[in-house]
């Protein structure tokens, strides 16, 4: 049985107030998630703002992140083994001002599942690109940004 988007977003809340308070203080939201795929929205407020009243390069950042790191920690939890998970790197294409709530997608989950296989067979570093998109749907479902991160998975 899936958990519920309530439950998700309450579980990122907690991790980020612990862990990662720069993820509790964006306050980004679990929209849709299920094996394949995540969808989080992070809202457009005075924390989350540039100074052109748009999302804020950081925030963006984070809702990249936590996009594909949601989906990798959630499935490393069912697998019920100890798996480390880092991001190796970061590239980020902007292709318009997000001017609303920022939905970004990750939907390489079925990807992340197979690393989280391999690293708990061969004990050894996995490491994968993994794609988000950005876009803002109460304006348009134009994406107005891309990001590639490199997530790195090894067994303990």
């Amino acid at each position: 049985m899936e958990k519920s988007l309530f439950r998700s977003t309450l579980e990122l809340y907690v991790f980020g107030f612990f862990k990662v308070p720069m993820i509790f203080f964006c306050r980004p939201r679990i929209v849709a998630f299920d094996e394949e795929k995540v969808e989080v929205k992070i809202p457009l407020r005075r924390r989350t703002k540039n100074h052109l009243n748009s999302m804020y390069f950081g925030a963006l950042a984070v809702g990249a992140d936590v996009a594909g790191g949601f989906i990798a920690y959630d499935q490393i939890k069912r697998s019920g083994n100890k798996v480390s998970l880092v991001f190796k790197d970061f590239t980020a294409s902007f292709y318009k001002r997000p001017e609303a709530a920022v939905h970004f997608t990750c939907a390489d989950g079925l990807l992340i599942k197979k690393m989280i296989e391999e690293t708990i067979a061969t004990k050894e570093r996995v490491s994968e690109l993994v794609k988000i998109t950005a876009c803002c749907p109460s304006i348009s479902y134009e994406v107005v940004a891309e990001f590639t991160l490199t997530l790195s998975l090894k067994s303990k």
